[in-house]
């Protein structure tokens, strides 16, 4: 059971938020309430009741799944680039910024990363700013249907990500459309993620334990599980998968903007099940160009601000800068 205090809890909360594709606006309301409880204890979530169906969830990680099964070298051929998108070979990345642990050991883990889509001529990818550019896309011939299916796909999500970014702002008592120019061009992250079976060893995760950078985490994951959320009481607390659902957390940069109302909850991945795991979050977070500041709503009678406003870009770049080896190496060698 749940309580009301932050961060207590030992199951994570299921939230329907079919009203937020309809009208009516006092369902509307009553959802958005909803979810902030849940936001406000736990940071975490299933979404259920939206109508992204199972079959494009499956499309998508079919297609993960047949990256992955490609040699090495074809993989190669994408490689992760300067604009984070392509392949991240596996250990690719050692999360030393966790809050949580001290982590020296990479994740075991594969993955390929898509963005926004920002073409070569792009007045922002011409002027050479950080991750403005054209994704990456394994050879159509080898895999055909590849690129469709992940479009259509990000699509889809952009959409809930947008009615959720309106279901918080209404939650917080105000309009529903005042996020909406924060997500005019939103920053965008779909990132598929192969897991092996990892070896029981101290301090080796297939994610080590972290809390996400951005505004909000929607993730699909297949039937291995693996995925555990941190409690008050220092408990690891199962997200075992519920078919159709997406588990959605709270990221860092929104508990920055509620001014800490909503809890950014530590979570980490152990594959022990001596299965191949694989694992889809969408990550949708504001335009890089968006100075976050502390929405009035949730400054609390003492008029305090615990933090300073941001650039969104500078947030970002700093964490995947520190966690990311290939952009550690290209900085080390830019000195």
């Amino acid at each position: 059971m749940n309580g009301t205090e932050r961060g207590d809890f030992s199951e994570i909360p299921k939230l329907d938020v079919s009203a937020l594709y309809g009208t009516d606006e006092g369902a509307i309301a009553a959802t958005a309430a909803e979810m902030r409880g849940h936001l406000e204890t736990t940071g975490f979530l299933y979404v259920v009741g939206h109508p992204i169906t199972t079959g494009q969830i499956e499309a998508v990680r079919a297609m993960g799944k047949r990256f992955f099964a490609l040699s090495e070298d074809e993989k190669a051929k994408i490689q992760i680039d300067k604009n984070f998108r392509g392949y991240l070979k596996f250990a690719g990345s050692t999360i030393v910024t966790s809050s949580v642990e001290q982590v020296s050991k990479p994740n075991q883990s594969e993955s390929i990363f898509f963005m926004h889509e920002v073409a070569e001529d792009d007045p922002r990818a011409i002027a050479g700013l950080p991750l403005q550019g054209p994704n990456q896309w394994p050879d159509a011939e080898v895999l055909p249907g590849f690129r469709e299916t992940i479009e259509a796909y990000v699509e889809a999500m952009t959409v809930l990500g947008r009615k959720m970014a309106s279901a918080i702002a209404i939650s917080l008592g105000l309009p529903a459309d005042s996020l909406n120019r924060y997500f005019e061009d939103p920053t965008t992250f779909l990132r598929l993620l192969h897991y092996p079976p990892q070896p029981p060893e101290d301090g080796l995760f297939g994610s080590a334990p972290h809390t996400d950078y951005g505004f909000i985490t929607l993730l699909a994951q297949d039937d291995v599980g693996g995925l555990e959320v941190l409690n008050k009481n220092g408990d690891w607390v199962a997200a075992p998968p519920v078919p159709g659902a997406f588990v959605m957390n709270v990221g860092d940069i929104l508990a920055r903007w509620s001014n800490d109302l909503f809890v950014s909850t530590p979570h980490r991945v152990i594959n022990s099940s001596g299965r191949e795991r694989y694992s889809q979050p969408f990550f949708f977070d504001p335009s890089m160009d968006e100075t976050i500041k502390v929405l009035e709503p949730c400054i609390g009678p003492d008029g305090q601000e615990k933090y300073e406003p941001i650039l969104y870009r500078d947030y970002l770049m700093e964490r995947i800068d520190k966690n990311y080896h290939y952009r550690k190496k290209a900085a080390e060698q830019a000195t």
